[in-house]
Formats: structure tokens, sequence, C-alpha cells
């Protein structure tokens, strides 16, 4: 009897242990599809054409502002920290939550907000060919409901931060994931760039990219804090990078 009671116990302990552990069936798997759908948004595959602007990248090398892994390093900071912080992050959270009220009108209004930010012809250029190419994709991809958005996407002009915030509402991110996602792609962008320009090799690109990630959260929360009338920073490099860019005796990249 008592050996019995032994076993019975030590079966009942094994099985209550294997309850606990396999308790949360579906969440890991409704984790591992958010996260899926967010290597999808931000992959350099994504057919956008992002990797045919430099973002001002291309001048910026020419003049010999940035000649090596640590200029290119700060270049890249500044702008996330000030120009993609106080505009696009800071709107992103906007045009989200827009999108969360069904708030049509606040989102065009963010929307051509962001539009008049951009300083130079090619910056503008580039985002908007970018948000209208991911609109493209967005209505030809079968499993998306877009019948509640069709006046976003009947927009004539949509800046790529803005067809970045509704496919990540359609992907079912939260906004923290959209905010990140955003970082990464454009850090992603710049650091293809600067790779094929500057040049780096590629374990210098590597150690880059984790350098600059590391920064991504403060830079989210530097975003949150921008109030309506502080959205927007001025970067003079940038934008006149960006404007003389236009008339580079050669350019691999496009203006």
């Amino acid at each position: 009897m008592h050996t019995k009671s032994i076993t019975a116990i030590a079966t009942a302990s094994v099985t209550t242990t294997t309850t606990k552990l396999i308790a949360p069936a579906f969440k890991p798997q409704a984790d591992a599809i958010k996260l899926n759908r967010l290597l999808q948004l931000c992959s350099a595959n994504l057919p956008v054409g992002g990797f045919a602007f430099s973002q001002g990248l291309e001048y910026a090398v020419e003049m010999n502002w940035l000649t090596c892994s640590k200029t290119t390093a700060s270049w890249i900071n500044i702008n996330l920290e000030e120009s993609i912080a106080h505009t696009d992050l800071a709107v992103l959270k906007r045009l989200y939550s827009a999108l969360s009220r069904h708030d049509m009108t606040a989102f065009q209004y963010w929307n051509n907000h962001l539009i008049a930010c951009r300083e130079s012809h090619e910056l503008l250029l580039a985002d908007v060919a970018m948000g209208k190419a991911l609109i493209r994709l967005i209505k030809q991809l079968d499993k998306l409901d877009t019948s509640e958005y069709q006046i976003i996407i009947a927009l004539k002009d949509i800046s790529f931060v803005s067809a970045f915030t509704l496919c990540a509402y359609l992907f079912k991110l939260d906004l923290t994931s959209a905010q990140s996602g955003y970082c990464w792609t454009y850090i992603d962008n710049q650091v293809a760039a600067a790779t094929k320009l500057v040049p780096l090799g590629q374990t210098q690109a590597q150690n880059l990219l984790f350098e600059l990630t590391e920064n991504i959260q403060f830079i989210i929360e530097k975003s949150n804090q921008v109030d309506d009338e502080n959205i927007g920073a001025s970067l003079p490099h940038l934008a006149m990078a960006s404007a003389w860019h236009e008339t580079q005796y050669s350019r691999l990249f496009r203006s």
C-alpha cells in the first residue's frame, strides 16, 4: 500500500507539472505570426523601391562628410534622433491612433503634414514613391481586408510613413512594433547604401546595424514625448545633401 501511494503521488506530481508547462497553448503561435508579419513588412524584399534612394547619403559621401564606419554611424544616428524621432515616428503614432479610432480625417491631416515636412524634392519623391508602391502592394495582398480604408487607398499622394502604418495596422502589429519596424527599415536602407558608397565591408555593416539598433528604444520613447506643436525637425546638412544630389556628376542612387 505504501509503495502504491508513493507511486500515485509521484504520478500526480508529474502530471501537474506537465499541465503547467503546456497550459499557454496558443499564445506562442499568435506571437510567431505577428513576428513573421513584422519581418515581412521590414524585409529588404518588400517591393517599395527603398533601395533606389540614399536619402542624401550619396552626396554626403561625395563631399567626404562620411569616410568610415564611425562617421556613417554618426550621420545615421543624428538623422534618427532628430528627423525620424521628431517627425516620422511622432506622426506614425498619430496615424496609428487615427486608424484605431477609424478617424480618416485625422489620418489624412497627418499624412499631408508629413509630406509638407519633406525638405527637398528628392526627399519628397522618395517618400511618396515608396508610399504609393506599398499601397499598391497592400491592395494586392489577398489576406488583407482593406474595405474600410478605401479613402486612404485612394489618396493621390501618400507618405511612406502613412502607408507603413496602415500596413502594420492591417497586419495587427502593435504601435511599438510598428515604430521599431520603421526604425529598422530606415537603418537597414541607410547601411545598405553606405556599404556601397563609403564603402563598408560586410562585417563592418553588421557591426553598424548592431550599434544603431541599440538606440531604437530611446528614439521611440523620445518620439512619444513630442507634442503636436513640436513635430518636425530641420537638419540643414541632410536637406542640402539631398537637394544637391540631383546635380551630382555621377550617381548610383535615384534623384
